[in-house]
């Protein structure tokens, strides 16, 4: 009885192995390869549960999703033979798992060789254009013949659907964008100075205008200066001698005062003069003698 029982229980333990080894499931973001001794025997693209037969056939599992490929920059000489670092990524799925299989195996080895194919396309397309034509609307065009190049290649060698290639940036070398950043410094100094000689050239043409035109100024104010001066002593004089006219004897002895305020009137002027000198003539002149 127990001795049944154990047998009972191998068996079904043998019967639940063989099963588990010969189902398997695809889920619906994968593709499978059923090989029999490494040679192909189904591609199975629906998701499921599927048989195989344990212990003689292998299953293979590739995703079924869009991939990405984001190879590292690289340096690009163009038609004009200019140096650019260029930056892509591509987008692709496994289209035949078999071929897949059969070029590359594993998705590892896959990304290298798609790596070399669009280095390739994208070296052959572009060392036959110029660099003004990729930073233009012919950009687009460009692309487009590089996508073309790598789908078509790696579809052929390695069933692989390419679905876009794109380029993120393209930028020149780090030693050419320096020496291009020093040109253009070096141009822009030189433009700095030539604005700074043209505008000390400038102000120094303003300077000399309005130098020219204070000259102008000044001698012009002096000479409406000296006119007004001579008008006002012609017209000082006409007072004098309108006021000579109506009273001489006093205007002679008010121009005689004036005299003596200015030989005489800061205190410290000494004249020895006889007393009958004509200078004294109004010192002599007093009240008592007027009326004598």
């Amino acid at each position: 009885m127990n001795r049944s029982l154990m047998l009972f229980a191998a068996v079904a333990a043998v019967l639940l192995m063989l099963g588990s080894s010969s189902l398997f499931i695809v889920n619906q973001a994968e593709q499978a390869l059923v090989l029999r001794f490494g040679a192909h025997r189904a591609t199975i693209k629906e998701p499921g549960l599927h048989v195989k037969v344990p212990f003689i056939e292998d299953v293979v599992r590739y995703d079924n999703r869009l991939l990405a490929l984001d190879p590292p920059d690289e340096q690009i000489i163009m038609g004009d033979q200019k140096r650019i670092v260029v930056d892509t990524f591509t987008r692709y799925r496994i289209a035949d798992p078999l071929k897949f299989y059969q070029a590359v195996r594993t998705e590892v080895q896959a990304r290298a060789q798609m790596t070399q194919i669009v280095s390739s396309a994208m070296r052959r397309v572009m060392g036959q254009v110029m660099l003004p034509s990729l930073l233009s609307d012919e950009r687009a065009k460009i692309m487009e013949q590089i996508q073309h190049e790598v789908a078509e290649r790696s579809l052929k060698e390695l069933g692989i659907q390419v679905v876009d290639v794109r380029l993120r940036r393209a930028d020149l070398p780090e030693e050419t964008s320096q020496s291009i950043y020093d040109r253009m410094k070096s141009e822009r100094e030189r433009q700095a100075k030539e604005a700074r000689a043209q505008g000390y050239e400038w102000s120094q043409q303003i300077r000399a205008r309005a130098d020219r035109e204070r000259t102008v100024l000044l001698a012009e104010a002096q000479r409406n200066a000296q006119i007004e001066r001579g008008q006002g002593d012609a017209e000082a004089n006409r007072i004098f001698a309108e006021a000579f006219g109506k009273d001489p004897q006093f205007f002679a002895l008010y121009r005689s005062l004036q005299a003596y305020r200015t030989a005489l009137g800061d205190g410290s002027t000494t004249l020895v003069l006889s007393p009958d000198n004509e200078f004294l003539k109004a010192f002599g002149a007093g009240p008592g003698r007027r009326g004598q």
